[in-house]
Order: structure tokens, then C-alpha cells, then sequence
């Protein structure tokens, strides 16, 4: 089987491109299903601390959903989210994953693309980056959390505007939106992408996966269900703090602010 989806791991971070760039790195079944089981790998890897997720060459992260395939293919939507227990949903393997997901959008990221960019816990895009929701343009109910995500992203209206246009957005305009955090050029996207990865992987891995899944069910909640939900963990784990061990990473925070 061909490398649909590569890995490398390189000091703790593990870098997962989308290998179709033929096609635009369209999500064929075949693609999906490996970047399934790619995700799933590198979330079990206790020496990997940090992703980040691409797609191969200057043209597209990924086109979305292989449209030749959905138009020829019965079911081929498959694990695109409708199937409702989502078996082998690369989108929630990459939620769930409890290492951060670095999002590098280095190309256009369409419809089923920008749902899967979506899924990232952060986004940074090159100058060749474009977004655009085509689902009501293609008949397609979005499956993997664009109509939820988006609004609550960029608000409501911009959102409307995206999906009842199809409009594509240019990077610039990603951040400016708050889409994206960061707009680089195209050969400085994985160096930044490694950067903040390599930040990230200085964390304790425990704390931060705590961390990661306390964001983001407070954000699937309403804000007072989140609130209590970071007082229950705070009163269980802040507990646990030591003066000592507060009073050591104190004088690293100061010596990192120095440098930074």
C-alpha cells in the first residue's frame, strides 16, 4: 500500500503529512483510514509530545473529501462523519488525541479539508493558504463539526457568510478572522510549525493532556458547567502542588522570559 499519510518523528514531535498531492491531497477511504491509524499510533506513543499535521507540496493541505469517490462510490462518505458510531474517523482520532495537534495549513483547505484543519488545537497557515466551506454547494451535511465550530470561531455571521457563499478566504484574511494564529511564508510554515511544537514538548505531558481535555470540554460546555468543571480539577490537583516544586519552575518561567 502506498504512503497515503506519512509519519516522522524527530525529537518528540511527530509530523504527519497528507501524501496526495497528485490529487491535492484529497481524503480518499484509503487516506482516511490511514490517517486513522497514524493518528491513533502517535497518540499512544509516550515518546512523541507533539503533532503536527500537514499536507505535502505548495497547493493544498488537503481539497477535502475525494469527490470522484463520492460521486461513484455508494457510502463513500463512510468515516466523514456519517456514521454515527465513527469507526475509524480520522477527525475524532485527531480531538481526542491527548498531544497537542499543530495544524500547518501550507494549501487550500476545502470543505471536509477545513473541517479536518478545524479538528487541530492550533492553526498557523502559509501565504498560500485558503479556506472555504463548499458543503452547501456539494449537497453535503458537514459530519465532522464545521457548522458548530465555525460560529463559535469567527461568529456567527462570518461563518453564515463562509457556508451560504462557498467563498474562499485568503490566509490574511484567516488572521484577521482569528481563523489562524500565524501567516509565514510557504518554506517557513514547518520551521514555525517545529517551534511551537518544540515549546509545547517542554510541558509535563501528563499536565498538558489534562489540560488540553479540560479546554476542550469547557468549550463544548456552557460557560457556568465550564467554570465548576476547572474548579472541581483545580481543587483536586492544585492540591497536590508542592511549594518546592512551585518555587523550581518559577525560576524557569523567569529564565525562559529572559530569553524570550
Amino acid at each position: 500500500m502506498s504512503e497515503l499519510v506519512t509519519l516522522e518523528v524527530s525529537e518528540s514531535i511527530a509530523t504527519v503529512t497528507l501524501n496526495r498531492p497528485e490529487a491535492m491531497n484529497a481524503l480518499s477511504i484509503a487516506l482516511r483510514g490511514q490517517l486513522y491509524d497514524v493518528i491513533r499510533t502517535v497518540d499512544e506513543d509516550s515518546a512523541v509530545r507533539a503533532v503536527i499535521l500537514t499536507g505535502a507540496g505548495e497547493r493544498a493541505f488537503t481539497a477535502g473529501i475525494d469527490l470522484k469517490e463520492l460521486g461513484s462510490i455508494e457510502g463513500a462518505l463512510g468515516s466523514a462523519g456519517s456514521d454515527p458510531v465513527k469507526k475509524n474517523d480520522p477527525a475524532q482520532a485527531i480531538e481526542q488525541c491527548r498531544k497537542p495537534v499543530i495544524g500547518a495549513i501550507n494549501g487550500v483547505a476545502i470543505t471536509g479539508g477545513f473541517e479536518l484543519a478545524l479538528t487541530c488545537d492550533v492553526l498557523i497557515a502559509s501565504t498560500n493558504a485558503r479556506f472555504a466551506d463548499t458543503h452547501a454547494r456539494v449537497g453535503v451535511v458537514p459530519g465532522w463539526g464545521l457548522s458548530q465550530k465555525l460560529s463559535r470561531i469567527l461568529g456567527i455571521s462570518r461563518a453564515k457568510e463562509l457556508s451560504f457563499t462557498g467563498n474562499f478566504i485568503d490566509a490574511q484574511q484567516a488572521l484577521e478572522w482569528g481563523l489562524v494564529n500565524h501567516v509565514v511564508a510557504p518554506d517557513e510554515l514547518l520551521p514555525l510549525a517545529r517551534k511551537l511544537a518544540g515549546e509545547m514538548t517542554t510541558i509535563d505531558p501528563e499536565f498538558l493532556a489534562t489540560y488540553k481535555r479540560l479546554i476542550d470540554d469547557g468549550y463544548a460546555a456552557n460557560f457556568g458547567d465550564a467554570i465548576e468543571m476547572e474548579y472541581k480539577l483545580a481543587s483536586t490537583a492544585n492540591a497536590e502542588v508542592s511549594p518546592e516544586g512551585v518555587e523550581a519552575r518559577r525560576k524557569d518561567i523567569l529564565e525562559r522570559g529572559r530569553k524570550q
